[in-house]
């Protein structure tokens, strides 16, 4: 039996490149892309700069509160990508090991790879099978794990 693991949101592997992008896109051609955030971010030039001329507690403790909320708002941005890019390599990687159990023209199934199938090619699935590949389902009814096409890892049950 196999444990699945699951993936924290605080995986240090995804985290350190999310930090470098974070401070990459301080960059105000990338703020500008996001017309909120470049508002805040113009907002703590400003105060930063109102700050140096004329210092106040207030005016510090604002210009750190909007530089706080730039950089976190980059950040969990450069985490949702990096997620969504490991997510895709998973899939990736998963396509090619999936194997499926297609019916040749005698009706035996034979094991063979994901990767292998073509259209028309029949293949039988069991309950809680991966799905390896997009199609219809032409017989029977079963709860199976369609992962390697969609992403969602719930299984669902697909019927004729």
């Amino acid at each position: 039996m196999t444990r699945k693991t699951s993936s924290s949101i605080f995986d240090f592997s995804i985290i350190r490149p999310a930090l470098i992008e974070a401070l990459f896109k301080l960059d105000p051609r990338v703020q500008w892309k996001t017309p909120v955030m470049f508002i805040v971010y113009l907002g703590a030039l400003v105060t930063s700069a109102v700050t140096f001329v004329h210092f106040s507690s207030f005016n510090l403790q604002l210009s750190l509160w909007l530089w706080f909320t730039v950089v976190f708002a980059n950040l969990a941005e450069a985490l949702a990508e990096g997620r969504g890019k490991a997510q895709a390599d998973a899939l990736r990687a998963m396509r090619t090991t999936v194997m499926a159990h297609r019916l040749n023209s005698s009706g035996e199934a034979e094991l063979v790879s994901a990767a292998l199938l073509r259209l028309n090619d029949l293949v039988l699935c069991s309950a809680g099978d991966v799905i390896p590949g997009d199609g219809e389902v032409v017989e029977g009814i079963a709860s199976v794990d369609e992962s390697a096409i969609t992403g969602e890892s719930a299984p669902v049950i697909r019927e004729s």
